[in-house]
């Protein structure tokens, strides 16, 4: 049996995107930089994803100091940089995200050109008719769950009506999200902010993230949030 090949991580691309992505838009600090930066270093510039660590390994790797350190753990636990797998007393296991992944730096969608004509041809788009359109809405939401931020393989990639059709939700654009099988079955008839609240609660989202995906409801409820479809002449329309 043949074993898939892997991508080779491009180191340049990623640094590019830590400093003037990642950064800027989370406003991490020196530390926060500094402490990311060797955890990076040691998992996937090393062909690993997860990393077991302790704060006093971190610490002495980082250069700073031992509460500092733990300080800028939490803050990148808070903002989705890292995903705890477990703690003990060993230490903390962590998956660390690359910068294209975290979802909290994503910009939420400043308005698209096009003026009035445009909108008004998007609003007219029902993006439950035809592949091309769901497609569209999955590449917007780019590869990852709205509500738990997972990341979606093919089989358990859904759409999911934020405000249900039971409720009198259409198939807009603004209406319409990527999401896991299991959200798309859990989340029922539950608006998506109580939704996304429970998930919260259930600690399946962290509140720096439940902040983001509040705003980028809003975002989507205000039309900034636009998928890009293909017409039927070829050219692109968001």
């Amino acid at each position: 049996m043949k074993t898939m090949k892997k991508e080779k991580l491009d180191a340049v691309r990623v640094w590019k995107e830590f400093e003037d992505v990642l950064v800027p838009r989370l406003a991490l600090s020196v530390v926060d930089r500094a402490v990311y930066s060797h955890l990076l270093r040691h998992s996937h510039l090393e062909g690993r994803r997860e990393l077991r660590f302790s704060i006093t390994w971190l610490s002495r790797g980082a250069r700073v100091s031992v509460t500092p350190t733990r300080q800028a753990v939490r803050r990148l636990l808070e903002q989705g940089v890292l995903r705890l797998i477990r703690r003990s007393n060993a230490g903390h296991t962590v998956e660390v995200c690359l910068p294209e992944e975290v979802r909290a730096a994503a910009d939420p969608g400043v308005a698209a050109p096009g003026g009035e004509a445009c909108d008004t041809k998007m609003e007219g788009i029902d993006y439950m008719e035809n592949a091309a359109a769901r497609k569209a809405i999955h590449a917007r939401d780019q590869g990852f769950c709205f509500y738990c931020l997972r990341r979606l393989e093919e089989e358990v990639k859904t759409l999911d009506h934020v405000v249900p059709q039971v409720h009198g939700g259409g198939n807009s654009y603004r209406n319409l999200v990527s999401c896991c099988a299991d959200c798309n079955c859990y989340k029922k008839e539950l608006p998506a902010g109580d939704f996304l609240r429970r998930l919260y609660r259930e600690g399946r989202l962290t509140v720096f993230e439940l902040r983001e995906r509040l705003r980028a409801l809003d975002a989507l409820a205000a039309g900034k949030l636009r998928p890009r479809v293909e017409t039927s002449e070829g050219s692109d329309t968001e």
